[in-house]
C-alpha cells in the first residue's frame, strides 16, 4: 500500500510520526493476514521497531507485507517500509517489523488458519529470510535486557 505523507501526519520537522508510520505498518499487516487466511483477523503482537530514516513532507511511504509463518490459529507478517521521492524516484528504507496476527471466527473466537505454502524457490527463500531476521531481532532484543 501507499500512503502521501501529508501535514496532519508530520511532526514539527515535517517528518512521519512514528504513531502513523506504525499505523499504516499495522494495517497493511491486517490486510496481508486477512487475504491469507479468509478471515478477520487481529493485532497480537508487533516486535521491536527501530526508525532507520526519516520519511519527509511530500514523499510516498509504500509499505509492504507478506505472511511468512503461521501458527494453529496465527498469523506472522513481515512489513517493511520505504520512503519514495516522487519527483527524483530516489528510495530508502525506513522501518520494518513482524507482527502476528490472529483469525477469529464468526463469534470472535480464534480459528485455525491454513498451512503457508511456498510454492516457488523465491517465496520459501523470503520465507527463511524473515524467519532468520525475527529469530536474530528477537535474541538482539533479549541481549539487551539483559
Amino acid at each position: 500500500m501507499t500512503e502521501l505523507l501529508l501535514p496532519n501526519d508530520t511532526n514539527n520537522l515535517g517528518r512521519a510520526l512514528g504513531g502513523a508510520v506504525l499505523h499504516w505498518m499495522d494495517i497493511c499487516g491486517a490486510i496481508a493476514s486477512m487475504r491469507f487466511s479468509s478471515k478477520q483477523c487481529v493485532t497480537a503482537s508487533m516486535d521491536h521497531v527501530d526508525f532507520i530514516s526519516p520519511i519527509d513532507l511530500g514523499e510516498v511511504a509504500v509499505v509492504e507485507g507478506y505472511v511468512f509463518n503461521t501458527g494453529r490459529t496465527s498469523i506472522d507478517v513481515k512489513v517493511d517500509v520505504r520512503a519514495e521521492n516522487p519527483q527524483t524516484g530516489e528510495v530508502r528504507e525506513t522501518t520494518s517489523s513482524f507482527f502476528t496476527f490472529v483469525a477469529l471466527d464468526g463469534s470472535g473466537r480464534p480459528t485455525s488458519v491454513p498451512d503457508l505454502r511456498c510454492p516457488t524457490p523465491e517465496e520459501e527463500a523470503l520465507r527463511e529470510e524473515a524467519v532468520e531476521e525475527r529469530t536474530e531481532q528477537l535474541r538482539d532484543v533479549s541481549d539487551r535486557l539483559e
